[in-house]
């Protein structure tokens, strides 16, 4: 990638940005169990539960995880069920499938070791091409950016211009230092989360106000709500929720039979709603969530194997 992107004022700036964001993350830097290590599994795990979910909440359940499936092979072995209950807490419980089903895809095909490349860590289910730069960059030490939304704001922000003329992850590499991109990376990714946020950047805190372009202006662009899926004033992602949580605490001793399960879910639970709630239960089984069966004449649910 080349840094002739940048405008010539940028390629000025850069160097004193480099400094800025380096010194900054020594000092002010996160301290989260999953930079405390370069162990492949640990990096992938965390950055799976990172997706769409806060920091404080995957705090509370990294730990817990890693201790049931410490290694990769370990969560290979184990059942879908047993991985939907561990990920208890956490939500979108899709990722837990996708992770699972990465496992077994490395036992199988990678000697049970995650790949080193970028290209073949992005064949795996559920790993897209920031986590697999996440991988690559703070598993294996590849000089590579990692572009979250985090970072993708502050490159915004301070590049306005070769924004517009580029795209993001060019960018990046643009302005990849050849030296400490490890901290370069971390220190991006904690200026966007603590200091440079959506809705209130906190620019007289920030190490780059001399540099920004945008300090100091209203920034945030809003973003259009999705309309989603919804029964009585509640997303359809609440009640599949519902559903998975409610098979969890059956502990594999069983399935819940369809007409048992409507009124568990959702009060009132009325005839009209059998139609919507087997479209729910069809959506989770496509996602392999959960396992549907018919026995003389009724609808059974459990967690997948």
């Amino acid at each position: 990638m080349r840094a002739d992107i940048l405008t010539p004022r940028s390629r000025t700036r850069h160097p004193l940005i480099v400094r800025s964001v380096l010194s900054w993350y020594r000092r002010n830097g996160r301290d989260l169990p999953w930079r405390r290590t370069t162990d492949p599994y640990r990096i992938l795990l965390s950055e799976i539960m990172l997706q769409q979910t806060q920091v404080d909440r995957v705090l509370k359940k990294y730990s817990l995880f890693r201790r049931r499936f410490p290694t990769l092979s370990s969560l290979a072995r184990a059942s879908g069920a047993d991985v939907i209950r561990a990920w208890s807490g956490l939500g979108y419980n899709s990722r837990a499938i996708r992770l699972h089903a990465l496992a077994r895809r490395v036992r199988a095909h990678h000697g049970g070791r995650l790949p080193r490349s970028i290209s073949e860590l992005q064949k795996l289910p559920g790993v897209g091409r920031y986590t697999a730069h996440a991988v690559a960059a703070f598993s294996y030490a590849q000089r590579v950016p990692v572009v979250d939304t985090n970072v993708q704001r502050v490159l915004d922000r301070l590049f306005p211009l070769d924004v517009r003329r580029s795209k993001i992850w060019e960018l990046a590499w643009a302005v990849l230092p050849p030296h400490s991109s490890y901290e370069w990376n971390q220190g991006l990714m904690d200026l966007g989360a603590l200091v440079c946020t959506a809705r209130t950047p906190a620019c007289s805190r920030c190490p780059l106000e001399n540099h920004c372009a945008s300090a100091h202006r209203a920034v945030h662009r809003p973003k259009r709500r999705r309309v989603e899926p919804s029964r009585d004033g509640l997303p359809d992602r609440i009640y599949r929720g519902r559903i998975v949580q409610l098979l969890r605490q059956l502990n594999g001793e069983g399935s819940a039979e369809l007409n048992r399960l409507g009124p568990m879910i959702k009060e009132p639970f009325r005839a009209t709603d059998r139609s919507w709630l087997r479209n729910v239960l069809e959506s989770l089984e496509r996602d392999r969530l959960v396992r549907i069966k018919r026995r003389n004449g009724k609808v059974f649910v459990s967690l997948p194997t």
